[in-house]
C-alpha cells in the first residue's frame, strides 16, 4: 500500500487554513470533474482529491493524519503503525459528507472503521437545548490488565479550530477503571464525558475502545491466548515438566514424549477470564542447541550415528 502526501495531492502546505484548504480543493474540483474536465485522467484525479479534501476539511482526522508524522513521503510503502491512532478522540461517527466507497486501501487502513469525524452541531438559538455529542477513542491496555482489572490514567487527545484557522490538539487526562475479563473490541463506556451539550444540555458519553499492546510473548485471538514455547530436542523427544509463564503467573506443563514442533498444548480456562474464560494455547517449537564447541559438535555425531532419522523421507527424498 502506498502512502498519500494529502497536502501535496491538494497543492497546499501542511500549515495551511481550513479555508486555505476549502479554497484548494474547490478549484481542483472544478478542474477535475467528470462532467466537464477533459483531462485523460480526470475521474481518478477527482476521486483523490477528494479522498483528500475529505481527511484534511475535518480538523480530527487532519489531525489524526499529522501524527503520522513528516518523515513519509508520497508514493512510499506504508503500513500504518498499530498505536497510530491510539488516545486520539474523535466526535460523531462516519464520514463528513463524502463516499468513502471509491477512497484507496491508504484511507481504509486508517480510517475504515467508521468513528473519525461527524458532523458538528450548529450553534445553539433561544431556548434551544441538545445532548452533546458522543466521542470514541481508541486505547492501548496491558493484557495482564484484562486478567486482574486495573485502574490506569489515559491521555486523550483532540482538536480545536483556533483563532488561526489551523487545528490544535489538546489534551486531557481521566482515571479508567479497566474490568476484569474486558477483550479486544470491547468498549468501555464513560457517561457524561464527551462532547458537552448545546443550551445547557447534558454532555454525550465517551466509549473507548480495547486493543492489547503488543506483548513480547503472547498473542490473543479472542478470549484464547497463545505462546509460543521454546523446548529442547530431548523435552521433546523424552517429555518433561517445564515452567511455562502465562498472564496469571507461571505454571507446570507436562510436554509428552515424542512431541513434534508444532504441536499445542492446552491449558483449559486461563485464557481471558469471563463466565466462560478463554484457553491458554502453548505452541512448542523445538529450539535447537549450536554446535559452538569440540563438545558439542561429537554430541551432534553421536546422534547422527544413533539415530537412524530422514526428516524429509515424507517428501519422498
Amino acid at each position: 500500500m502506498e502512502f498519500k502526501d494529502y497536502y501535496q495531492i491538494l497543492g497546499v502546505s501542511k500549515d495551511a487554513t481550513q479555508d486555505e484548504i476549502k479554497r484548494a480543493y474547490r478549484k481542483l474540483a472544478r478542474k477535475y470533474h467528470p462532467d466537464v474536465s477533459k483531462e485523460p485522467n480526470a475521474e481518478a484525479r477527482f476521486k483523490e482529491v477528494g479522498e483528500a479534501y475529505e481527511v484534511l476539511k475535518d480538523p480530527e482526522k487532519r489531525a489524526a493524519y499529522d501524527q503520522l508524522g513528516a518523515n513519509w513521503k508520497a508514493g512510499q510503502d506504508f503500513r500504518p503503525p498499530p498505536d497510530w491512532d491510539q488516545g486520539f478522540e474523535f466526535h460523531g461517527g462516519g464520514f463528513t459528507g463524502a463516499d468513502a466507497a471509491g477512497f484507496s486501501d491508504f484511507f481504509e487502513s486508517l480510517f475504515g472503521r467508521g468513528g473519525f469525524g461527524g458532523a458538528r452541531q450548529g450553534r445553539a438559538g433561544r431556548g434551544f437545548h441538545a445532548r452533546g455529542e458522543d466521542t470514541h477513542a481508541r486505547i492501548l491496555i496491558d493484557i495482564e490488565d484484562a486478567y486482574k482489572g486495573a485502574t490506569r490514567t489515559i491521555t486523550l487527545k483532540h482538536t480545536e479550530l483556533g483563532p488561526d484557522g489551523r487545528p490544535h490538539l489538546k489534551e486531557r487526562s481521566l482515571n479508567v477503571r479497566i474490568p476484569k475479563g474486558i477483550r479486544q473490541g470491547q468498549q468501555i463506556r464513560l457517561a457524561g464525558q464527551g462532547g458537552a451539550g448545546i443550551g445547557g444540555g447534558p454532555a454525550g458519553d465517551l466509549y473507548l475502545e480495547i486493543e492489547f499492546k503488543p506483548h513480547p510473548f503472547y498473542k490473543v485471538e479472542g478470549k484464547d491466548v497463545y505462546l509460543d514455547l521454546p523446548v529442547s530436542p530431548w523435552e521433546a523427544a523424552l517429555g518433561a515438566v517445564v515452567k511455562v509463564p502465562t498472564p496469571s503467573g507461571t505454571v507446570d506443563l507436562k510436554i509428552p514424549p515424542n512431541s513434534s514442533a508444532g504441536r499445542k498444548l492446552r491449558l483449559k480456562g486461563r485464557g481471558i477470564p469471563s463466565k466462560e474464560p478463554g484457553d491458554f494455547y502453548v505452541v512448542l517449537q523445538i529450539a535447537l542447541p549450536k554446535a559452538d564447541t569440540p563438545a558439542a559438535r561429537q554430541a551432534y555425531e553421536a546422534c547422527k550415528k544413533a539415530l537412524d532419522f530422514n526428516p524429509r523421507a515424507q517428501l519422498g527424498v
